[in-house]
């Protein structure tokens, strides 16, 4: 990956030394990870602050994106940070946002050395944290498991660099690639090991989207359900271009309690927004496609998400919805769970119209990871 080109400093150190810095930069991305769908519209960072070989700091974005991770880190280590080194997933922040800049706050700390992840591409930063910190003295290391942090970072990228929230697409299929029974009955395709991995990646996303069809077969909560995780929930989004979501669905009922965010059409019914924003529910319009079939701007649905913060989306279906942002280009990752036991012929085909090849054998496309989940199997797709 050429990521790995920015690693090429570290190739003169000696053996334990890169150790030790990957060792505590793994330290860093894990903790990151603690804050993953909590944090927009910010990116969710780690930072470790170590001297002698003992972590003096640990720290990581908190909830809404502040306090920062570097400052969380820092306050924890206190005067025994000065001459130590700081390990950090993103490069620090040097601009005054809602936050003072991270870099400043590593400077007056005294921090003698930065090992950072990886650059920032947002334009308000993009190299100018490394260079003040460089410019005050301190020792900058760039580019250690920046593969990794750029994975854990990818929806903070695609938002700064494309305009829209990163797409991961859950799948769960059968062995004859089907999704539902006949007349779109659910089934329930994998077991509770799917079940629970499913919700762990809907606490690691921002949101979640699904089309009104999927609303209307299924009245998902959509939540998270994994014991004591249920305000990790992301924002629930649907896509309903004639506004038909009912006021009785389980989505609207939980509208207050989890943020629910209806797209739709300009061309909708205003009193039937009303009724939804009366319930909590915040509609937002967006243009639609103008070839058929009917339906959102896929990509206009993404900007707006983008403007509201949104930077790491999960589709969860239906078929045509899935379809519809494979078939678009959409689709950055794609989370490929299979059962064990047929649906037959008569049943929903995972991509609508499309074979399932325009995931498993896409160019674009190329597996990740894969396991085993009890009698489940389990494959990441992600974009080269």
């Amino acid at each position: 990956m050429i990521f790995r080109i920015l690693e090429d400093q570290f190739a003169q150190k000696s053996a334990e030394a890169k150790a030790i810095d990957r060792r505590f930069m793994q330290l860093a991305l894990t903790l990151g990870r603690r804050g993953q769908g909590r944090t927009w519209p910010n990116p969710a960072v780690g930072a470790v602050v170590v001297k002698d070989g003992g972590v003096l700091g640990r720290g990581w974005t908190q909830p809404g994106g502040r306090p920062h991770a570097e400052p969380v880190a820092l306050m924890q280590a206190g005067d025994a940070a000065r001459g130590a080194t700081l390990y950090v997933t993103l490069e620090p922040c040097s601009h005054f946002g809602k936050s003072p800049p991270c870099a400043d706050a590593i400077i007056a700390a005294g921090i003698a050395r930065v090992v950072s992840a990886i650059e920032d591409p947002n334009p308000e930063v993009a190299g100018q944290g490394h260079s003040r910190l460089r410019a005050a003295g301190i020792s900058v290391d760039v580019g250690l498991c920046a593969d990794e942090a750029a994975r854990d970072h990818a929806g903070h990228f695609r938002r700064v660099r494309d305009k829209r929230p990163h797409v991961v697409l859950k799948l769960a299929v059968s062995p004859d690639d089907k999704i539902a029974a006949a007349g779109r009955k659910p089934v329930a395709v994998t077991g509770e090991a799917v079940r629970h991995r499913v919700h762990l990646l809907r606490a690691q996303c921002d949101a979640i989207l699904v089309g009104i069809g999927t609303v209307l077969s299924d009245d998902p909560q959509l939540t998270c359900r994994l014991p004591g995780m249920s305000k990790r929930s992301p924002v629930r989004v649907v896509l309903d271009r004639a506004l038909r979501l009912p006021g009785a669905t389980k989505l609207v009922h939980s509208a207050r309690e989890h943020p629910l965010w209806v797209m739709t059409s300009s061309l909708s019914e205003a009193p039937a927004a009303m009724l939804l924003q009366a319930a909590g529910a915040q509609v937002m319009r967006v243009p639609t496609t103008t070839s058929p079939p009917p339906g959102l701007d896929l990509l206009a649905v993404l900007h707006a998400l983008a403007e509201k913060g949104i930077t790491k989306l999960l589709v969860e279906g239906g078929s045509r919805i899935a379809a519809s942002f494979v078939a678009a280009d959409l689709v950055d990752e794609a989370w490929l769970f299979r059962g064990a036991t047929a649906i037959g012929d008569d049943g929903i085909n995972a991509l609508d119209a499309l074979p399932l090849s325009a995931i498993t054998g896409s160019p674009r496309l190329h597996v990740r990871a894969s396991e085993t989940l009890q009698n489940d199997t389990f494959t990441i797709y992600e974009r080269a």
